[in-house]
């Protein structure tokens, strides 16, 4: 099977041969990512200034992706004249469709859609005002959120028509214990605006994956039936690997490395490779249902090569499939 046909399986729990993958070489990866472009015609104002008008300071180290110190809508009166981003633009697209076009290994083709609502809102807003605006200011919190939901829609359109076949975004709702938010005020504020993109991603046949951190598992049933197919978490450890299976396993398809913050850097290899066995156990037992991840910044979080080569090894020897969708026994895999 091609990575498409892998991935696409996995998600839909349709007997992939083998647990797709994301690893970094020689044990390679099943996908290829492609973003937009910035506007063509869009020229920053200030230093460090973004196309939605927040003001970075970035790392000079490149070691992490900085943090907004300048939020343009900390002031709600300003969202009337706000200029927004256009991502409604064909050239914005034209690499992307590019690289889709050399895509001759038939990878999953992912995209990385403007879809992240509490990051986002984060970012224009304040983080104070951010987590106090479902309380304080409601009415303009959904103008606000509506209006990020109209700029990825028209993303999604553009990604359909180049041929991609999944998005993604990032939002991290959670903290090490618990969620940030209520699951009250995730179901007030936030699930109708993940719901209406996903319902639009999934009528023009997109699979929706969604990144997020941290302890989560009492949003996750609002995300799955908000329309998420895909939960990408580099955490698991502090929700458990088998109550995450037992609560929602085959019903939705995990996307993970060995916990990053835990096993990867506290573990011995062999707990590392026992952990990988285990996630594929847990969660790939749907006759799909799991993805194979590292983490791509691994200096930054204390992961050794020696790590990365266990986990990576663990992943490939254990993720195969027989002919009727069952993982294969452990003995025979090995």
């Amino acid at each position: 099977m091609t990575g498409s046909e892998l991935v696409r399986r996995a998600v839909l729990f349709q007997k992939p041969e083998r647990v797709p993958r994301e690893l970094p070489e020689p044990w390679g990866s099943d996908f290829l990512w492609v973003w937009a472009d910035a506007e063509p015609d869009w020229k920053p104002s200030f230093p460090g200034e973004d196309e939605w008008g927040c003001g970075w300071e970035r790392d000079p180290a490149g070691k992490t992706m900085g943090q907004v110190k300048y939020h343009p809508l900390a002031d709600y009166s300003r969202l009337s004249s706000h200029r927004f981003p256009n991502y409604d633009v064909p050239e914005r697209y034209a690499r992307a469709a590019a690289q889709i076009a050399q895509n001759r290994e038939r990878r999953f083709v992912l995209a990385g859609a403007p879809i992240s609502f509490i990051h986002r809102l984060e970012y224009l807003r304040g983080h104070e005002a951010a987590w106090t605006d479902p309380f304080d200011h409601p009415e303009e919190l959904n103008a606000l959120l509506t209006r990020i939901t109209d700029i990825a829609i028209a993303s999604l359109n553009h990604f359909a028509r180049i041929g991609a076949e999944g998005i993604i975004s990032a939002d991290d709702w959670g903290l090490q214990d618990r969620p940030m938010v209520s699951p009250k005020v995730f179901r007030a504020h936030f699930k109708p605006h993940y719901a209406r993109v996903y319902r639009h991603a999934r009528s023009l046949g997109l699979l929706c994956f969604l990144h997020s951190c941290g302890h989560i598992s009492s949003l996750l049933d609002d995300m799955i039936e908000a329309g998420v197919q895909v939960i990408q978490m580099d955490q698991q450890e502090n929700m458990g690997v088998e109550e995450l299976a037992r609560r929602f396993g085959g019903r939705v398809c995990f996307w993970c490395p060995v916990d990053i913050q835990q096993t990867m850097v506290r573990g011995t290899e062999q707990e590392v490779s026992d952990y990988a066995c285990r996630l594929i156990e847990a969660f790939g037992c749907y006759r799909g249902g799991f993805i194979a991840k590292w983490y791509p910044s691994p200096e930054a979080v204390g992961h050794t090569p020696e790590k990365i080569r266990t986990m990576a090894e663990a992943f490939v020897r254990r993720g195969v499939y027989t002919p009727e969708g069952d993982l294969a026994p452990a003995a025979h895999a090995a």
